[in-house]
């Protein structure tokens, strides 16, 4: 039986968007390796790598815009909580 959680908690939520982005990262040196290594020319490695940046750095700036406003408005419900059914 476990007893009051205390407000303090040890363990921290962890840094999802922190993860997802260094994921993201990793894939665009990786995909243009791989691209290369399988017999495409180097222009077309590059311009996979780039446009995998781009879109990287896009949803980079997304995510963290909403967790933003995730914390300005307090969480995902606000008004009401919705019943379970």
């Amino acid at each position: 039986m476990s007893g009051p959680r205390s407000t303090s908690d040890p363990h921290p939520a962890p840094d999802t968007t922190s993860d997802v982005i260094r994921w993201a990262a990793f894939s665009c040196v990786l995909v243009p390796v791989v691209l290369v290594w399988y017999g495409t020319s180097l222009a077309g490695a590059a311009g996979t790598a780039l446009g995998l940046a781009a879109v990287t750095a896009a949803c980079r700036v997304l995510l963290r815009r909403s967790e933003r406003c995730a914390t300005q408005r307090g969480g995902r419900h606000t008004k009401e909580k919705t019943p379970v059914d």
